[in-house]
């Protein structure tokens, strides 16, 4: 009996043997790894957190002194960080960014102020969040922003900045209007455009953010480098016959002619080049600011005159 009990016993206990080594090893191996992530805790460096606080919001006011110079002000973004503006495409890349602001700054009557009132931190990413207001071509927007930052070495950088108006901003009380061809007032060369062509606002002010209507009178075989707008361009033959083409170098072969009474309309940022096959007077409208910048800078007249 005693025998019998023995080896019940024995064979009872021996199938439960591995598991019980098996349940000791992973709790010991689960020991050593908790052992280690404490030791790394400990000799982590400590954050200051109050101390990274106060370093996050002194970046974001040293920020806001920089809106009158594009470079500097772009410097203070990540790479592949972004603006996330009401209404537009979100801006991504340094380059994209450096284009944007420097276009808007150009704007008549520009300025942009912030206030950051508040930063959290946590390791390497951080928040600001505060106050705006911009003008631009005599209409004023205010509103609230959230920049992203995170930090690479010792400095804080933007990753990612996101705002939005409080309010839609009224737009300057529009009048209506209405010309006889004799009444249309004629000027020079408009700037970044080559000599030669005559210009004329019919309505609105092309260099703010408004609708506007212009028209120019152009000689036979004038010419554009290529270039593009940062907003659509709206183009009517009035008399005359034009032509367009797409792309980055001048190809007269690959132009398309736009007769008398033709339409043209090329979104923003579209590279396209230009010539008057005839003396020709286009009509051109679309929402301002208008402006131009050439593919090739040494092709941009306002260079050519400074050098």
């Amino acid at each position: 009996m005693l025998s019998s009990a023995m080896m019940r016993t024995t064979r009872g206990s021996s199938p439960r043997s591995p598991r019980r080594k098996e349940s000791f090893m992973n709790r010991f191996s689960g020991l050593i790894v908790g052992l280690v992530v404490i030791a790394a805790a400990a000799c982590a460096p400590s954050v200051n957190v109050e101390q990274e606080r106060a370093t996050l919001l002194a970046a974001d006011r040293d920020w806001s002194q920089t809106t009158k110079e594009p470079e500097k002000f772009v410097s203070y973004f990540a790479d592949g960080a972004a603006i996330h503006a009401p209404g537009m495409p979100v801006v991504t890349g340094t380059e994209a960014i450096r284009k944007t602001y420097t276009e808007m700054s150009k704007a008549p009557g520009f300025a942009l102020s912030w206030t950051p009132t508040r930063a959290d931190v946590s390791g390497n990413i951080g928040y600001t969040v505060g106050t705006y207001q911009m003008t631009m071509g005599g209409t004023t927007e205010q509103g609230k922003y959230v920049t992203v930052w995170k930090k690479e070495g010792d400095a804080w950088k933007v990753a990612e900045d996101i705002f939005n108006a409080d309010a839609t901003p009224k737009p300057p009380a529009g009048t209506h209007t209405m010309l006889a061809p004799g009444e249309v007032t004629w000027g020079g060369t408009p700037p970044g455009l080559p000599e030669g062509a005559r210009a004329a606002v019919i309505s609105g002010d092309p260099g703010k953010p408004e609708p506007y209507v212009l028209r120019a009178q152009l000689p036979a075989n004038y010419r554009i480098a290529p270039h593009w707008h940062p907003t659509m361009e709206n183009i009517t033959v009035l008399s005359g016959t034009v032509a367009l083409g797409m792309g980055d170098k001048f190809d007269e072969s690959a132009m398309k002619d736009v007769p008398v009474g033709g339409f043209a309309s090329l979104p923003a940022e579209m590279h396209h080049f230009f010539m008057s096959k005839s003396a020709a007077t286009i009509q051109v409208h679309g929402m301002g600011p208008f402006a131009i910048t050439y593919v090739n800078p040494a092709d941009d007249p306002r260079t050519k005159k400074t050098n």
